[in-house]
């Protein structure tokens, strides 16, 4: 953890690979584990909230915390927390202050880090020309009833090779639509330029950044209803991971 600084995000990979396949100690700071009350600490950092944790015994032991103390495996407290947009701030008392995991990786950590690109994500309108990929798209898309419009993405991770992120809005979300229009995609790719990585994402899924700038940034290339209107906005999540000095834990 020591490694991990803003720009390393190789460090920080390892750290959240690290969480994943491990456990934290989750400070409570009220209740016991299992009990009605339990509620965790609260950190509220530049207006982001995080619940703090320790990586092990001896962290628990070095923070001096009191009260009790919850065991839980990464990928948990990880699926908890990113569902009501929290962080988790680890080992928060060490010099330094500690290292932050925002919710949007957190979301990574509870849903596969080899599922979800690796954040911070630079998005922007593709510039790579497909015209027989795109016009395939529209020709099926029409075709398939839970398709209201399709966008597009040219996603850059901060780990990883680029790619193209077609972005599904959709009458439609039970997984068997899902899975039909994701077919239809798959099929378009034996059209796409050579060596030209797509994926897809789900523009109801509040939770994923590729789909928030979506929604606030890309205009359909495919709309069946072609009714021009105001875009939604929604400011995709922040990423950071800067070092701030223990402020202690105030109730939540």
């Amino acid at each position: 953890m020591r490694e991990v600084a803003p720009e390393r995000y190789d460090a920080y990979e390892n750290l959240l690979r690290t969480l994943a396949e491990g456990q934290v100690w989750m400070l409570l700071w009220h209740g016991n584990p299992g009990s009605p009350d339990a509620q965790y600490g609260n950190m509220d950092l530049a207006g982001h909230g995080y619940a703090p944790a320790v990586t092990s015994p001896a962290q628990l032991a070095a923070s001096g915390w009191a009260r009790a103390h919850e065991v839980i495996t990464g990928p948990e407290i990880a699926a908890a927390l990113y569902r009501t947009r929290w962080g988790l701030w680890l080992d928060p008392h060490v010099p330094g202050g500690g290292v932050g995991i925002p919710w949007a990786d957190l979301r990574r950590v509870a849903g596969g880090l080899d599922r979800l690109p690796a954040g911070p994500l630079r998005l922007s309108e593709p510039q790579v020309a497909a015209p027989a990929f795109y016009g395939l798209l529209e020709q099926q898309a029409a075709e398939v009833r839970p398709v209201r419009a399709l966008r597009r993405a040219w996603v850059r991770p901060a780990l990883g090779e680029p790619y193209l992120a077609i972005g599904l809005d959709l009458y439609d979300t039970s997984p068997s639509a899902v899975e039909a229009v994701r077919a239809l995609v798959q099929r378009a790719v034996a059209h796409a330029p050579e060596g030209l990585a797509v994926s897809t994402v789900v523009l109801a899924d509040d939770y994923d950044p590729v789909a928030l700038w979506m929604r606030a940034h890309a205009r359909p290339f495919y709309d069946r209803e072609a009714r021009p209107g105001p875009l939604q906005v929604a400011a995709p999540p922040a990423y950071g991971w800067t070092q701030q000095p223990w402020s202690g834990y105030p109730a939540r």
